[in-house]
């Protein structure tokens, strides 16, 4: 898929891997909407952007009406969406499954999984009309290799990567796309949380011991990601692990 003047939507978009995702489909002309909770830094990444080819829209992915709301934002602004990115994530700190109560157990589910259904309620119609498009949903490793610790968002993120495959089957005949890339951990937002406890060099260190290729992922490693399956009109319903070998 060309992504010149295609409407992207990117969530979560005001930081971490959400904004280098809409800083490179940016660079190749995209027409990208920032969606994220924290308006005003969906707004320094938006003023970052050419003119004119960069909106902030606040919204709770978790709510149907603002998605359905941010979603109408965008097409009025331009067209409908083209190429959506769900990135917006939550986790529960690492620590004992009992040790998690239910509130956040439904908030890491509403983020990671049910933000999907709504997204897709909002966007496909306008896809299947359309003649097609492409969602990429950002999994993780956690949902292919969990680790201890992190039970309740392995789950979410392993229902991201089921879902992943079950819409690509089912949008398929609408020529719409569907895929999931799953980054190992990386140093941004939540990473204090994954970690568990103090972020020292000893336990950075643990962690890295696990990644054959020795570093953390970056946030331009999910966005080169994140381009080649919007480019890839041929590839879907994959789990893309973007990880230096740790679900190997």
């Amino acid at each position: 898929m060309e992504i010149r003047d295609r409407v992207v939507l990117v969530t979560g978009a005001g930081s971490g891997f959400g904004e280098a995702i809409a800083r490179a489909f940016s660079a190749e002309g995209g027409l990208v909407a920032l969606l994220d909770l924290r308006l005003e830094q969906a707004q320094r990444v938006a003023a970052e952007l050419p003119k004119g080819r960069g909106i902030a829209l606040q919204a709770d992915v978790s709510v149907g009406e603002a998605v359905q709301a941010a979603v109408l934002a965008a097409t009025k602004t331009w067209h409908s969406p083209s190429i959506v990115v769900n990135n917006a994530g939550f986790t529960h700190k690492n620590r004992s499954c009992l040790e998690v109560d239910e509130a956040t157990f439904d908030r890491v589910f509403a983020v990671n999984v049910k933000s999907i259904f709504h997204m897709v309620q909002a966007v496909v119609p306008a896809m299947r009309d359309g003649g097609g498009g492409s969602i990429i949903n950002i999994g993780s490793t956690a949902g292919i290799r969990p680790r201890p610790g992190l039970s309740w968002y392995n789950a979410s993120k392993g229902a991201v990567s089921t879902l992943s495959k079950s819409l690509a089957v089912e949008l398929a005949p609408w020529k719409i796309r569907v895929n999931a890339i799953c980054p190992v951990m990386s140093i941004t937002g939540m990473f204090q949380d994954f970690i568990g406890g103090e972020d020292t060099p000893e336990t950075r260190a643990k962690f890295l011991s696990t990644i054959p290729a020795g570093r953390f992922c970056e946030p331009s490693d999910v966005a080169q990601a994140a381009l080649y399956l919007a480019h890839s009109d041929f590839v879907t319903g994959i789990e893309l692990p973007v990880d230096g070998g740790r679900t190997i």
